[in-house]
């Protein structure tokens, strides 16, 4: 199933909001649209299903569905609507060039990648049932809570290390593209080593890798239980318990092993990191919101019960090495420290998050293009030049028309915690981005800490201040 049961009328009102116009001078409360799938949470502990509860698109939350991702945008797959049942779309006079979401993951999704532009129009073209539209998919998470994530290839040395202490991951691995990795000395050989590797990885025959699968397991077990000859570094122990995780989630998939070559990250809330197209992720677990040009092209290759197209996959990954820079935003913006901008370095989305604290107001900044929110955390209410006052509740979602008179937030003193929003809309700071695609000079080096080398000459730095990033320094 895609569309959660028991959806209201479009024509019923959401409660507690008041009226509105769609002359474009005033804020439009919206209705997302809501996925279940099967990595999803279920029940009221996801913020998926209670963000859909007091949005008013569902009456009840199902306690044994997944409630997985709430969509705010105009694609097709799940388009928002406004009240009345008119679209988005409608509203805007056109596509959002960007897709919105929150995501409540509570097992892995899989091992996937997004294509480049012209990668989706090949899919598309020769494919259109797998692959429904022709955008690229860049995309942007920020976490609302502790998110585990798995993005980009570790750094080939690691892998080295990896396929020489596991020998049941080795066995999945042929001689050559395991010699390759072994003789790997620059960045040209270190990619034709990560392609070879992980092509003979994913093609490995099925009854081989489920042996190695099993095997790798027992041990695995064995030596959380205490009974391993040696003291593991946390890393090691971090990387055995990804493994196991992931093989109780999807027993006989050999993906489960994916650890041993993609970057195993844990992501604060607040703190963000940006997938570009045709780099390897599969997350994990937590809840975040996300942002990402308006398309649904996934290739697959792992890790999903759906259709897997590890050709395509293999073919069309950068194989940079390193995971994405993870950053917590840039502050202030627009003269206030508590609005941080998140900003990728693609022209189609950027999000700001606004914090109002309580006994506080804060005016939101005027805006020259389409735009939408949605209360992420606490409640206050809203007044503008217009008289529009709206209660603010988690879960709630809108539309803000291009130059509409900019609201301002307001949270009671008495209130004993802060109204959170974020705010979604085309790029506005291209030139100045807060996070950086895996494989550029500020990205994730690796667990292993073993410094620079000919494929990863500099360490990783994080993108501080409202400043743009340096360029990497030739020298030093």
């Amino acid at each position: 199933r895609n569309e959660m049961p028991k959806n209201r009328s479009q024509e019923s009102p959401m409660v507690s909001l008041q009226t509105y116009s769609k002359d474009g001078t005033m804020v439009v409360p919206l209705r997302p649209s809501v996925k279940d799938y099967a990595w999803g949470i279920r029940g009221l502990d996801s913020r998926v299903a209670r963000y859909a509860l007091e949005s008013g698109i569902i009456d009840e939350v199902d306690p044994d569905s997944p409630y997985a991702e709430l969509w705010i945008g105009t694609h097709a797959k799940g388009p928002a609507t406004l009240r009345d049942g008119s679209t988005l779309e409608e509203a805007v006079g056109g596509q959002l060039p960007f897709l919105f979401k929150v995501l409540s993951a509570g097992k892995a999704l899989s091992i996937q990648a997004h294509p480049d532009k012209t990668g989706a129009e090949r899919l598309h073209n020769n494919d259109p049932t797998n692959y429904g539209d022709a955008n690229h998919k860049p995309e942007m998470a920020i976490a609302l809570t502790p998110f585990e994530a798995m993005c980009g290839f570790r750094r080939i040395e690691e892998i080295a290390i990896l396929i020489k202490k596991h020998r049941e991951f080795a066995a999945c691995i042929s001689e050559t593209a395991k010699l390759a990795v072994f003789l790997a000395h620059d960045e040209d050989s270190g990619r034709s080593a990560l392609k070879a590797m992980f092509s003979s990885f994913m093609t490995c025959p099925k009854e081989e890798s489920l042996k190695n699968l099993k095997a790798l397991l027992k041990r695995l077990q064995s030596e959380q239980g205490g009974h391993h000859p040696h003291q593991e570094p946390p890393w090691e122990r971090k990387c055995s318990r990804a493994i196991l995780r992931l093989s109780q989630q999807f027993p006989g998939d050999p993906g489960a092993m994916s650890p041993f070559f993609l970057n195993y990250l844990l992501i604060a809330p607040g703190e963000s990191f940006y997938m570009d197209a045709n780099e390897p992720h599969a997350y994990v677990a937590g809840e975040i919101i996300e942002c990402m040009a308006c398309s649904d092209n996934v290739v697959r290759a792992g890790l999903t019960p759906k259709f897997k197209d590890v050709e395509n996959l293999v073919n069309m990954l950068t194989y940079s090495m390193g995971g994405p820079s993870i950053d917590a935003g840039s502050s202030p913006t627009f003269g206030d420290d508590r609005i941080m901008r998140y900003t990728p370095p693609t022209k189609e989305f950027e999000v700001m998050v606004m914090t109002c604290n309580p006994g506080e107001d804060l005016n939101m900044p005027k805006l020259a293009v389409p735009a939408v929110f949605i209360v992420i955390e606490g409640s206050g209410s809203t007044d503008n030049t217009q008289g529009q006052r709206l209660v603010m509740r988690p879960g709630r979602s809108y539309y803000i028309p291009p130059n509409c008179p900019p609201l301002t937030l307001s949270v009671s003193g008495t209130k004993r915690g802060p109204l959170r929003i974020a705010v979604a809309h085309q790029n506005q700071h291209i030139h100045c981005p807060t996070v950086s695609p895996a494989g550029s000079p500020q990205t994730y080096a690796g667990e292993f800490n073993l410094g620079a080398s000919p494929m990863n000459p500099k360490s990783p730095r994080r993108i501080a201040g409202n400043s743009c990033p340096e360029p990497p320094s030739l020298s030093g």
